[in-house]
């Protein structure tokens, strides 16, 4: 599984910030008067990875391939079907209420739509200073002190603590969300698509911002975006995802200059060149994403791969390392397998 720990220095392994391993979320359909329960959503079907302390996965992949589903289960907004995920080394799943509230001050979350997820009634100050509230932390004096040098950080003024969510703009709204992940101090944010909501002019403000909080603060961040463009600036490592699994996993610039995965390569070859002399070929994929509710056997993919083969179409292919430090589940990248001692080579 790819690993965090390969940032740590010579003879150091240190815990990673955040570690996945085989999570599942399954969603029930439920039909009839009885509610009987008659399928599932398939939207995370065994998803694995790690994030080291300072750095920053990004999650990518086409709308409903089950990203956000993946960011909310990491921190337990839903609950996983199945799987393992460890917060600083310490398994969160088996947590009871009161034993998950104190963890939840390592693991915060910045949403998709800034306005949604501020509270309309309650002043901004108020919002940015709840989850010190919550938690007990300081004296009134001293959260709203705390409150006022978090506004300053992410460039809003203190004079505007007293202001409702509507009187700022979208931009101003999500630096809300960013001070509010910021108070408890956590060593985990997780951006669930932070700034596909904001204008481009006002994304490269919050991305920027983002990563200097990240380089002051040793911060790591789960980031999810479909823009990859945005990803490639923020991030340290890429995860791709289809249909619930990971397909593809390396850092960044292997995985923008040496994809392996034909669904990578797809998405990429969709990235606008910003140079109207230079044309790129587009790989267009047939047919559109199977539904998550009866997935295709073998691969999800094969349906729509230009490679596939019988083997993809029965056999699920493991998410494996065919070079260092890059990870892609693909029948037609599967490292060739080592001759046994003695065997003759063919000359």
């Amino acid at each position: 599984m790819p690993d965090g720990d390969r940032f740590a220095p010579a003879g150091r392994t240190p815990v990673p910030v955040l570690e996945v391993r085989n999570l599942k979320k399954h969603f029930p359909i439920r039909k009839g008067l009885l509610r009987t329960i008659a399928g599932y959503v398939y939207a995370v079907d065994g998803v694995s990875f790690s994030i080291a302390q300072g750095q920053t996965l990004g999650l990518v992949g086409e709308s409903g391939c089950g990203k956000s589903t993946v960011a909310r289960a990491a921190i337990r907004l839903v609950e996983p079907t199945a799987g393992e995920v460890r917060i600083m080394g310490h398994d969160i799943l088996p947590l009871n209420k009161a034993q998950l509230r104190e963890r939840r001050r390592q693991a915060q979350i910045i949403f998709q739509d800034p306005f949604s997820s501020l509270n309309p009634r309650m002043s901004a100050g108020d919002i940015v200073g709840e989850p010190l509230l919550v938690h007990a932390i300081g004296s009134k004096a001293e959260r709203q002190e705390k409150v006022a040098a978090l506004f300053d950080r992410v460039g809003l003024r203190s004079s505007q603590m007293n202001s409702l969510p509507h009187q700022f703009s979208g931009g101003q709204r999500q630096r809300i969300g960013i001070a509010r992940a910021l108070a408890l101090d956590p060593q985990l944010i997780v951006g669930d698509e932070p700034v596909s909501a904001l204008d481009v002019s006002i994304q490269a403000q919050v991305i920027n911002l983002m990563m200097d909080l990240q380089a002051e603060k040793n911060l790591s961040y789960l980031f999810i975006a479909h823009d990859l463009a945005v990803v490639e600036h923020i991030s340290h490592r890429v995860a791709v995802m289809y249909l619930g699994r990971l397909v593809e996993h390396a850092a960044k610039r292997t995985l923008f200059t040496s994809p392996l995965h034909p669904y990578t390569e797809a998405l990429l070859s969709a990235v606008p060149v910003p140079n109207p002399r230079l044309k790129r070929a587009k790989r267009v994929l047939q047919g559109d994403v199977p539904s998550p509710i009866n997935p295709p056997s073998g691969c999800h993919f094969h349906t729509r791969c230009p490679y596939a083969t019988e083997q993809c179409k029965v056999e699920v292919p493991a998410l494996v390392e065919v070079s260092p430090d890059h990870w892609v589940a693909c029948h037609l990248r599967q490292p060739k397998a080592a001759p046994q001692s003695g065997q003759a080579l063919a000359s």
